[in-house]
């Protein structure tokens, strides 16, 4: 009898941790599908039978289907059905998120077909009854994925540069990675392929990471563990981010990589454009008593400015005064010294700290959209003189600038206010590499769960000031390669 190896072994192990995944999402999503399914079969059809007399049997599979539907989808934009990969506390609110949006649109449809406001207590009731199931079967549901799954067991292959970073992101998700054992490359890329292969062997460790360690170190590694069928987590360089955007060409017999010489094309600018002056008319609109009640918050305060303007940089580094609702006192920088705003910053105002949360504050930014200083999505725009400290340190950072500043942007949906300058780079240079309408429509939805999702708006870390400690590190230790 054949031997199986541990290559199989792992490989069996990955297809039924999917299966397990999709298995337990299916079951939550439909364990919600089935609480809604109950209250139209026992309370919202009869609303609607009533005035459609000819709505037959069919028709109620197909409400429920559609319901299943907005819930599906909304479940895979948000997260909600990243069970094991996302932490727990983020997967529930996702889905409770995702939840609320599709009651929300089903709510909506059958009021149209019922004539009438469609019996919002009954509702209510069956919302709560979901979120109250999510929450409980999120918790059971990662309890038991991780007692089939433990956590990765990795090998960190690093250069002489600090390795903290590195080792507190991957620490910060102990339910999904482990660092096991770690390994300079400075040892010979010899010896570390002897490394990798004894401990994938032994089953120390099941995936290596490649850290901060030059293209000619880590070339050969990687080839080396693809070869062996070994999984490989790397963290990218600027140059892996813009060519992850490139286009493939077949021009000759061998592939060719295309990136272009500008950013959008005319058709996609136009759109994007209209998309601005459309969504910004109707959020100002929507959101007009909003700012009416903070406008009046502010003054009666501190009787200061309601407004705060400053100096910001926007395509080809071009500048013009961003506006937002005043969160912090009138003199919160009388010293003149410009610095991002602090975890606890008591600059801030109580009122501040309200709309700052509630991201409030950043509703005048709509004139600004419709004036084409800023779009909706894009790389937030920065002040003049943070631009010059970091470009003293990462003269990447004016890639960013090859497009419009945004209200919103890659960055923000999938990083955090005390986010790195540099990976916040990398984030809005892989917004730009692959940019299309629909990513813009993505990120808009999703922008509106990092509202509402604490993470994204915490301050950074007192010693990051401006937030190029890190960089200052990277850069002394010998620089981006």
């Amino acid at each position: 009898m054949r031997t199986i190896t541990n290559e199989e072994k792992l490989r069996q192990l990955e297809s039924f941790k999917r299966l397990i995944n999709l298995s337990l999402t299916v079951i939550c999503l439909g364990l919600e599908v089935g609480v809604f399914a109950y209250h139209w079969q026992f309370h919202f059809r009869w609303s609607v039978v009533e005035q459609l007399q000819n709505f037959w049997f069919k028709g109620h599979l197909l409400e429920v289907a559609i319901y299943a539907f907005v819930l599906f989808l909304l479940s895979s934009m948000y997260g909600g059905m990243r069970l094991g990969y996302l932490k727990r506390a983020e997967v529930i609110f996702s889905q409770v998120f995702a939840t609320l949006l599709a009651n929300v649109f089903i709510y909506g449809e059958l009021s149209v077909m019922a004539y009438q406001l469609f019996v919002p207590d009954v509702f209510l009731t069956m919302t709560m009854e979901q979120i109250v199931l999510v929450v409980v079967y999120i918790n059971v549901a990662s309890y038991i994925y991780g007692r089939i799954f433990p956590p990765r067991k990795l090998l960190l292959v690093h250069g002489d540069r600090p390795i903290d970073g590195i080792c507190g992101k991957f620490e910060s998700r102990k339910d999904k990675y482990v660092i096991t054992r770690k390994i300079s490359v400075k040892t010979g890329v010899d010896a570390v392929c002897r490394t990798i292969r004894q401990v994938y062997e032994t089953g120390e460790c099941n995936a290596v990471v490649l850290g901060d360690i030059s293209v000619e170190e880590r070339t050969p590694l990687i080839k080396f563990c693809y070869g062996h069928s070994i999984r490989v987590y790397l963290i990218p360089k600027i140059t892996d981010v813009i060519l992850m955007g490139a286009e493939e060409l077949h021009v000759f017999d061998s592939p060719m990589l295309l990136t272009r010489e500008y950013c959008f094309s005319v058709e996609q600018r136009f759109i994007k454009r209209l998309i601005d002056i459309v969504c910004a008319l109707i959020l100002l609109t929507v959101t007009s008593p909003f700012m009416l009640i903070t406008a009046i918050g502010i003054k009666l305060y501190d009787g200061g400015p309601i407004l705060y303007k400053q100096v910001r940089c926007t395509q080809n580094q071009r500048e013009f005064y961003i506006m937002k609702f005043r969160s912090m006192r009138v003199d919160a920088e009388k010293d003149g010294v410009a610095r991002l705003a602090q975890k606890n910053d008591d600059r801030i105002t109580p009122i501040g700290k309200i709309i700052r949360k509630c991201r409030i504050d950043e509703l005048p930014q709509l004139v600004n959209i419709l004036r084409g200083d800023m779009s909706f999505i894009g790389p937030r725009p920065e002040r003049p003189e943070i631009i010059a400290q970091y470009m003293q340190l990462m003269p990447e950072f004016a890639y960013r600038m090859k497009v419009k500043a945004g209200l919103a942007g890659f960055a923000q949906v999938y990083g955090k206010y005390n986010t790195s300058p540099y990976d916040k780079l990398k984030l809005d240079l892989t917004y730009i590499e692959n940019y299309s309408v629909w990513l813009d429509i993505k990120l808009m939805l999703l922008t509106l769960k990092i509202v509402f999702w604490p993470d994204s708006t915490e301050g950074v870390e007192e010693e990051q000031v401006t937030a190029l400690k890190e960089e200052k590190e990277r850069r002394t230790q010998g620089g981006e390669e």
